[in-house]
């Protein structure tokens, strides 16, 4: 990590974190994870700071998601980097779930993977009009983490799962209806938004600024959506959405069909078994098995290699086809991890969320 990679600020009763890589869309390495926790850890039993606000650098987006390509590097040679890595961001992610104070986050611009990990799990996520929000990782070759299949198994009816197999960004007004942002705000008004929260309580300057969304062209989709993206079986979506007639329909079909298919296979399995699990606590033990397992697929450094290593944007998949993922490997993706497990319990009052 290089020196203030995410700025630590207070003003009145806000702390705020900047995460600091504008150049990397402010994408998260170790370091940057391990000082928010630690922030987190000062200001809950700080009783001058009211509120917490993390925000992002620069004009492209909040945060990109993880350090993907030191995790490429780090698989080649092992992988004991990432685990670690993985390890300290999903406890991160837990804690500002749970957190004693109001957390809002500015979910502007781009917002990634780990950047979804960082601010869809806060009290108070804020979307814009140029907010384009996505969990990406089918693409390559690995499954959405950071307590991602969480909040796409509990969007409405099927979006979720429309968004986790095509890696594709929504809107903000699509996030608000996948339940992963609470309110839409204009950009031009969040400078006075962030000067307001030192002053005032997080939810009455939320509200305050707070506008209608647009329609969400994704919600709009469900008649589709849910019919399509209903069945446990990839194949089969992928049948269903070949017979809609809508392009939207057809070009998800060719998404998902371009994407690592052991790792579309896997993803569908997540969702299905995160939609079941009672806490987000569970599900992100869960999503630590299926992580580390990833780790050691082929498809993962292969993903990593075409889309942001060689930049060739042509992986060579294998297996090459769904029918070809054996259930051995899906199984084994879920297998318990004994002694790594990474033991996360939810609260007693909120074991079922």
């Amino acid at each position: 990590m290089e020196p203030n990679e995410v700025l630590v600020q207070r003003s009145g009763g806000l702390g705020h974190l900047v995460l600091n890589r504008p150049k990397a869309i402010n994408a998260l390495n170790h370091g940057m994870i391990l000082t928010i926790a630690a922030a987190l850890d000062q200001w809950e039993t700080d009783d001058a700071v009211t509120t917490v606000l993390i925000s992002g650098a620069g004009e492209r987006g909040l945060c990109a998601g993880g350090d993907i390509v030191s995790i490429y590097h780090d698989a080649r040679t092992g992988g004991d980097s990432s685990e670690q890595f993985w390890r300290d961001e999903y406890l991160l992610n837990a804690r500002i779930a749970r957190y004693a104070k109001p957390i809002v986050t500015l979910m502007d611009g781009v917002v990634l993977g780990g950047g979804v990990g960082i601010s869809a799990h806060a009290s108070h996520r804020i979307v814009t009009e140029r907010s384009r929000i996505g969990m990406p990782e089918t693409g390559i070759g690995f499954v959405p983490d950071v307590g991602g299949t969480f909040l796409l198994s509990r969007a409405q009816g099927e979006l979720g799962t429309h968004a986790g197999l095509t890696g594709a960004m929504v809107s903000g007004a699509d996030a608000i209806a996948m339940g992963l942002a609470t309110h839409f705000v204009d950009s031009a008004v969040l400078p006075t938004l962030v000067a307001e929260l030192a002053q005032r309580g997080a939810s009455s300057v939320v509200a305050r600024h707070g506008q209608v969304p647009p329609e969400s062209a994704l919600a709009a989709a469900r008649w589709w959506i849910d019919e399509c993206y209903a069945p446990d079986c990839a194949g089969t979506i992928l049948e269903r959405l070949a017979r809609v007639e809508d392009p939207v329909a057809q070009a998800a079909a060719e998404t998902i069909a371009a994407k690592s298919p052991t790792a579309v296979t896997v993803t569908l399995a997540a969702l299905r078994r995160a939609k079941a699990l009672g806490s987000l606590e569970e599900v992100l033990n869960q999503e630590l098995r299926v992580s580390l397992r990833a780790l050691a697929w082929p498809d993962f450094a292969e993903g990593i290699r075409a889309q942001l290593v060689d930049k060739d944007r042509n992986p060579k998949w294998s297996p090459t086809t769904l029918a070809e993922v054996s259930a051995a490997v899906v199984d084994g993706a879920f297998a318990d991890l004994g002694p790594r497990e990474l033991g996360l319990v939810a609260p007693a009052a909120d074991a079922v969320l």
